[in-house]
């Protein structure tokens, strides 16, 4: 795009609190999950706490023809990278909704969510579920590297798209325009920033319409207005999908134009030509006519499988991340049960009987967060401990919990790691694998127990996520975008696969499973011939098998919402390393359930290892 990226050495960005009244942080951020209906609010592991700085960041500026980059010098090349993206982002976004701006913008980039939760530019608490957020009054846009190009690229484009609303508010005042979150509700604003940074097609936006339509709870323009149980992220953006779709992308940008001067309601009667309701039975007949068929295939609870966690077992919408022990007899699970924290409980994996909370974070002072968006628990091989991520003093740590002593054992900070997530247990219970940042990308790590050192097993650009042990410990699988559609010269990045990493030779082998469809949660069979895997070639997400030695697929669910946890690669699967046992969430009712297949259960049914079209 022939932009100048250019690098001097600026103060840190001027601290400023939002005004009471002003526009809240919610109308201006990239949010991953519905804190209204499916857990606390976004600062509910905080619930009691003031915000602290652990650490003083040394902001250099990178600038470009649009936007000036504040960040701290430890992640050059992956800033660089941000830069071009919000180049290209600036030239679609000016492009469709036919505005430009007058001035550079500042993006404040940090090398970690844990970084970012210390930010000082608005003055409220951020949650984990808080991925990026716009301020309105100077217009900056801050969030953190997430170790996936694709998903930072996602909120950078998202917040760039507030910054826009913003700027077009403020520039059209004088033609009688309001500010947008003065006015318009606030599935409009949002869903528009997830239209214009996701496209037209999402697999959680997917979800949650499966999700409603099996319940026949379509939103009216009132309920997605006023009722907090339509996610107005995710609704929002499948309505603007629907006008995207039908009338062009020409049609939004009016449509928003006209609705930041005339309001929702009636910008939709002027340029749809349709009433409110009519325009939104015409969404409602189209959600119907697209996933009707999927319904009509799938099955509500899955086939073969018992419900485990549900909603009435543990009065709780939020129910993740499930992590089944080795011998099959317990699940520990994270959980909003309580009111203002996302905690680690564990229960019985045959009677879904809720037992001891494990860990929590708005009761342990020590600690700041338990992370739930990207990682689950991992059992040593003993069944004594449990290692997952937490937050503390402003790090990513990992924590080796005594589950029959329900407390932590040992933390662990690999030296030179930002992040952490993912921690697998070793079988030999001598070393967990994690995926980690020292950069703007993820990587894998192999930490040593004894000494406490962590050894990379790969470096590189790639997104390198959700390591899993085999059997006789001499690989990993794990999840990553490397391949032939990823491009980091076009910025172009193809959907997550999964690969096998020798630990012997360090070789790494992508396994051809199903092509243009995403792929997580890769775990082992207890012999080691299978390779149980979550992913959507219909476009519904639900568990496969693959036989190592033939690539034979098989199909283990056809659930009619789909097996996922928040996002497309928050972890959702588990198997018991010796008996077999499965435990998976399901979007269900609003909310994640839990449930669990037995060994006998799990055959399946073959399928071609060709993705089928995407809904």
């Amino acid at each position: 795009m022939g932009n100048r990226l250019s690098s001097r050495d600026v103060h840190r960005p001027t601290r400023q609190r939002v005004r009471p009244g002003a526009r809240r942080l919610a109308r201006s951020a990239c949010v991953l999950l519905l804190v209204g209906v499916l857990g606390p609010p976004a600062a509910a592991q905080y619930f009691g706490r003031n915000k602290v700085q652990w650490e003083r960041f040394d902001f250099h500026v990178l600038e470009t023809e649009h936007f000036d980059i504040h960040y701290y010098p430890r992640d050059n090349e992956a800033v660089r990278d941000v830069g071009r993206m919000a180049e290209r982002w600036y030239a679609r976004l000016s492009r469709v909704l036919g505005h430009g701006f007058t001035k550079r913008k500042p993006l404040v980039l940090y090398a970690d969510h844990a970084d970012f939760q210390q930010t000082t530019i608005v003055g409220g608490l951020i949650g984990e579920g808080v991925g990026g957020f716009t301020e309105p009054l100077q217009h900056r846009l801050a969030l953190p590297l997430t170790g996936s190009y694709a998903a930072t690229d996602h909120v950078l484009g998202h917040e760039i798209v507030h910054v826009f609303q913003f700027d077009m508010a403020e520039s059209g005042r004088g033609e009688g325009r309001a500010a947008p979150s003065a006015e318009l509700p606030l599935w409009m604003i949002e869903g528009l920033a997830e239209y214009l940074s996701l496209g037209r097609q999402s697999p959680i936006t997917s979800l949650w319409l499966r999700d409603a339509l099996l319940r026949d709870e379509l939103p009216t323009y009132k309920k997605l207005s006023t009722d907090p149980r339509f996610f107005p992220y995710r609704f929002g953006h499948a309505f603007w999908a629907f006008v995207g779709g039908r009338h062009g992308d020409e049609t939004v940008a009016r449509l928003y134009r006209e609705a930041t001067r005339l309001g929702a309601a009636k910008a939709i009667e002027l340029v749809l030509g349709r009433t409110v309701e009519e325009a939104f039975r015409d969404w409602a007949d189209a959600i119907r006519e697209a996933y009707g068929p999927f319904l009509g295939s799938g099955e509500a609870i899955p086939a073969g499988a018992a419900p485990l966690l549900t909603r009435d077992r543990t009065d709780a919408r939020l129910n993740l991340a499930p992590s089944i022990s080795p011998d099959g007899r317990t699940v520990a699970f994270l959980s909003s049960r309580d009111l203002f924290s996302v905690d680690l409980y564990l229960a019985d994996a045959e009677t879904g009987k809720v037992g001891a909370r494990l860990l929590s974070a708005s009761k342990d002072a020590h600690l700041d967060a338990i992370r739930f968006i990207d990682s689950a628990g991992s059992w040593s091989p003993d069944g004594r401990f449990l290692a997952l991520v937490a937050v503390a003093k402003g790090d990513d740590r990992i924590v080796l919990l005594d589950v029959r002593k329900r407390r932590i054992a040992r933390e662990l900070v690999p030296p030179g790691v930002e992040a952490i997530s993912d921690p697998a247990w070793s079988p030999d219970g001598r070393a967990l694998a994690f995926s980690g940042r020292s950069s703007g990308a993820s990587d894998l790590y192999l930490l040593d127990l004894d000494s406490g050192s962590a050894r990379k097993l790969t470096s590189d650009r790639y997104a390198d996520l959700q390591p899993a042990w085999s059997p006789d410990g001499r690989a990993l699988a794990f999840v990553s975008d490397r391949g032939p559609q990823t491009s980091f010269e076009e910025l172009r990045f193809g959907p997550l696969g999964i690969s096998l990493l020798d630990l012997e030779s360090e070789t790494i082998q992508r396994l051809d499973l199903f092509e243009g469809a995403a792929h997580s949660n890769p775990q082992f069979s207890p012999d080691g011939k299978t390779l149980y895997f979550v992913a959507d070639p219909d476009g519904v997400p639900d568990v496969y098998r693959v036989a190592l030695d033939s690539g034979e697929i098989r199909r283990i669910t056809r659930v009619a919402t789909g097996v996922s946890g928040v996002t497309e690669s928050s972890p959702a699967l588990s198997v018991a390393r010796q008996t077999g046992e499965l435990a998976f969430s399901v979007f269900k009712g609003g909310g994640y359930e839990v449930y669990r297949l037995d060994p006998h259960r799990v055959q399946g049914e073959p399928v071609p290892a060709v993705a089928a079209g995407r809904a």
